[in-house]
């Protein structure tokens, strides 16, 4: 363990080394010297160059859904890992509606988009820093390369008279007057918390004017006043509308043909994602992002690439009452810069703040830090590091 690492200097002592996970993936710990005590951070550094090296989403076999980093690590194979994505943890502001556990952000994993952004004003989470949303993601394309981009959602639904611009994809949020789309990828969490809040207030009452439309093989098989739940058969497309949404809806008899499509389109990069996660950026190009919080220290978790992108930092706190005070997001963004990042993502942190890694010769993974909501908060998604073991 190093003490009194500098947040503005170099890489601290010894951090660029640490204990060789696999091939490619190293992990070290190290203290560091922030405005409010010593923070004690725990990293993973993957060299994304190395072709036994691969990055991928972790997640719990379902959008609505939480499972612990170190279940979904053994689950994928994974010889390391963070959590990932804020998420929806909580309805206090809604009685009765069921908690979903999905991200805020978009997700991709191995390829397959999981789902889009919730409205900005339905996010959980701190304040977004200005200029970012909801829909800002780290990624891995397929050319091996990490970077930050942004993720819009780009869907339709189409009837032989009419056509409606799709409104969410796997989302606990769907904007106001707006028709989203659930696939076999949500799960069987309830679709009602969907049609809660609005775009800029979370915790606004749900909307008492709802629609849902089962689509199966192309055509209308069932209809519902209200959104339900249970599994969604795969090649079935439940649409949630609210207000003008529903009303879009209703105008659908059963055997009417119906045509959903929907797919992410990136803002920065031409090369398709292979894995993509939802969060918002601290530092771009090596600069820290104007507006960050200055002022609130936690736990936190974050993610950041180097060597123009052919390197991924994992970075989680330790949240042991000793190191609890954590860092600000500015502390933060000094810290990856100094770990070698060019480009720096915060993720969900808190209870939430865990890294994952497996011992030489180990069946499985450990904990390498100490959650702060002990043993270890269920979450949504996270960032799995695979490594072949030669």
């Amino acid at each position: 363990m190093l003490a009194g690492a500098a947040l503005t200097g170099a890489v601290p002592a010894g951090a660029a080394s640490g204990e060789r996970v696999a091939p490619g993936v190293a992990y070290t710990e190290f203290d560091v010297a922030a405005a409010k005590g010593t923070a004690h951070a725990h990293v993973l550094t993957v060299d994304l160059t190395d072709p036994r090296v691969r990055v991928d989403l972790l997640h719990p076999g379902a959008v609505g859904a939480r499972a612990t980093v170190s279940s979904m690590s053994d689950t994928a194979g994974a010889v390391g890992g963070i959590n990932g994505d804020f998420f929806n943890i909580t309805e206090s502001q809604h009685p009765g509606v069921e908690v979903t556990g999905a991200s805020v952000g978009p997700a991709i994993a191995a390829g397959h988009t999981l789902k889009a952004a919730v409205p900005n004003g339905q996010r959980f989470g701190p304040a977004l820093p200005p200029g970012t949303s909801t829909r800002d993601v780290l990624g891995v394309g397929v050319d091996r390369r990490a970077r930050l981009d942004t993720l819009d959602l780009d869907g339709s639904i189409r009837t032989p008279d009419d056509r409606l611009p799709l409104g969410g994809l796997n989302q606990y949020a769907l904007p106001v007057g707006s028709v989203g789309a659930f696939t076999s990828d949500w799960g069987s969490v309830s679709r009602v918390r969907a049609t809660c809040g609005t775009d800029t207030q979370r915790a606004a009452p749900c909307s008492t004017d709802t629609y849902e439309v089962t689509v199966r093989r192309g055509r209308v098989a069932s209809s519902a006043d209200t959104p339900g739940s249970g599994p969604i058969a795969a090649g079935s497309t439940v649409l949630v509308g609210r207000e003008a949404g529903a009303q879009w809806l209703r105008k659908l008899s059963q055997g009417d043909p119906v045509a959903v499509h929907h797919r992410l389109v990136a803002a920065r990069s031409p090369v398709p994602y292979r894995f993509a996660i939802g969060g918002y950026p601290v530092l771009r190009d090596g600069a820290p992002l104007p507006g960050l919080d200055a002022t609130t220290s936690a736990v936190r978790t974050a993610a950041g690439s180097g060597r123009n992108g052919h390197e991924l930092i994992l970075l989680a706190l330790d949240g042991a009452p000793a190191y609890r005070t954590g860092m600000s997001m500015t502390e933060v963004a000094a810290t990856m810069r100094s770990l070698g990042s060019d480009d720096a993502f915060s993720l969900d942190g808190g209870g939430s703040s865990t890294l994952v890694a497996r011992a030489p010769g180990a069946p499985s993974v450990s904990v390498r830090n100490h959650p702060s909501d002990p043993p270890e908060r269920a979450v949504a998604n996270g960032i799995g590091v695979f490594s072949a073991t030669k």
